[in-house]
């Protein structure tokens, strides 16, 4: 069955997703799983924190000097604002795979601009989509970041891997 929308003056017409793509209204295989991130400029990481953290009440999740970098949570997410001192200002999209999702990236249309290079909780790689809009695509298969009681970074965890039911489509067989 289709459904006919109208959105700004424009028809739109909407078939059904097959029932091994519908959870929750978005498919199971999805290539950009969430925001993991968003970087934030500044130019300073201890200015930075005095606004983004004192100001605006956003808690320390971890901090890498090395990196230039500093974790900060958001109340509502586990997204992080990621203040920086070398990263534009973007979202990072979080994927099972950076390399494959780029592949897949490339092999829709789009192209890959840069990567992939290794970060120390996983992999990136930067692509623009056929539009020429830049994602930035990273995969924690490294794990997380483990910090001190101050939120200095000291290594990183190992991911944990739970069990995902079998693979419902060929995207979602290609991620794993």
């Amino acid at each position: 069955m289709r459904t006919t929308v109208h959105i700004l003056g424009t028809v739109v017409h909407i078939g059904p997703l097959s029932s091994s793509r519908q959870t929750r209204g978005v498919a199971d295989d999805a290539l950009l799983r969430k925001i993991d991130a968003v970087t934030v400029p500044v130019p300073d990481l201890d200015q930075g924190l005095r606004f983004y953290r004192d100001a605006l009440g956003h808690d320390l999740v971890w901090r890498d000097d090395d990196r230039g970098q500093v974790g900060l949570r958001m109340p509502e997410t586990n997204t992080e604002i990621v203040l920086t001192l070398r990263e534009g200002y973007e979202p990072n999209w979080l994927v099972t795979s950076a390399a494959r999702a780029a592949q897949a990236v490339a092999d829709a249309g789009g192209r890959i601009v840069t990567g992939p290079f290794d970060i120390p909780v996983g992999v990136v790689v930067v692509v623009a989509d056929p539009f020429g809009n830049v994602l930035v695509l990273v995969d924690l298969t490294k794990g997380r970041y483990l910090t001190d009681p101050g939120g200095n970074v000291t290594g990183v965890r190992e991911p944990t891997h739970e069990p995902r039911p079998p693979a419902a489509s060929k995207h979602a067989r290609r991620r794993d």
